[in-house]
Parts: C-alpha cells; sequence; structure tokens
C-alpha cells in the first residue's frame, strides 16, 4: 500500500511521520485490496479554537474510496480517532461485500 503524507501549514517531524506510516501499515489487516492512501496534517490557525490540529485520511480500495477528518488539540489524538473511524468503515464494508 503506497502512504502519501502531506502537511500544510507546518513541517512535520519524523517522530510524527513515522507514527502515521505505522498505524497505517497496520489498514491492511482489516482489507487487502488498498491501492493507495493519503493522510492530510493541517494546522488551522481559527482564532479562539483550541481544536486546531486537523488530519484527514483518503483510502481508496477498488470500487469505494473512504474518507475520515478529525480535529484535536494534538496531531497523535487526531489521527487516532480518524484512524479509528476510518477502521469502523473499512471493516463494514467489507462486511457488506462478504453478506
Amino acid at each position: 500500500m503506497n502512504v502519501n503524507i502531506q502537511t500544510v501549514n507546518f513541517d512535520a517531524d519524523k517522530k510524527l511521520m513515522d507514527f502515521v506510516n505505522r498505524k497505517m501499515e497496520k489498514l491492511n489487516t482489516f482489507h487487502d485490496r488498498i491501492i493507495e492512501s493519503y493522510v492530510f496534517l493541517r494546522l488551522d490557525n481559527v482564532v479562539h479554537t483550541i481544536k486546531d490540529k486537523v488530519v484527514e485520511i483518503k483510502v481508496h480500495v477498488p470500487g469505494h474510496n473512504f474518507f475520515v477528518k478529525c480535529t484535536s488539540k494534538s496531531f497523535e489524538e487526531s489521527f487516532d480517532s480518524a484512524f479509528d473511524s476510518l477502521v469502523n468503515q473499512v471493516k463494514r464494508r467489507k462486511e457488506k461485500m462478504i453478506a
């Protein structure tokens, strides 16, 4: 699976990039036909908001695209939340394909 990570309005450190790559590799255990995935890490500079770290994940499988977006105080927390939501979507889609 090809994982493309893009950062918007900041430069991510190696620790964050490794964290994202490590978690995205686990996605193969839930669906074996993932073509590619995109992870967007964005820093929103909206005034008066505490939740300004946005993570968007797009995953392409044959015949379907998945998309999740989560916002929180840290990129790790946002990514974990988005990843959990993505795993639920992938599992539901795969169950529908089997049934």
